[in-house]
């Protein structure tokens, strides 16, 4: 429980925090899975636009703090790689 008028509206701001940054990390997943569909059908097409509109959404990511710069430069790779093999 929250001791001060200070600590009590940083418990407010952080659960108002946490149910966007929730929300912003359930979207990102939802773009990365519709690359990882799309990759397991192997439609090419479909995964390269899928990739190219995840790209920006988990680059947000990084810019609002809810994920690590190099940890979505991994992933971004590594879905590219795999986009780039589907022949």
């Amino acid at each position: 429980m929250a001791n001060s008028p200070q600590s009590a509206k940083r418990a407010r701001q952080n659960e108002r925090r946490f149910e966007i940054n929730k929300a912003r990390r359930s979207r990102i997943r939802t773009f990365v899975r519709k690359v990882e569909e799309a990759i397991a059908s192997g439609d090419k097409d479909a995964a390269q636009t899928a990739l190219r509109v995840a790209q920006p959404e988990m680059m947000r990511g990084v810019t609002k703090g809810v994920a690590h710069k190099n940890t979505v430069a991994r992933k971004l790779s590594r879905l590219s790689g795999r986009v780039k093999a589907l022949a």
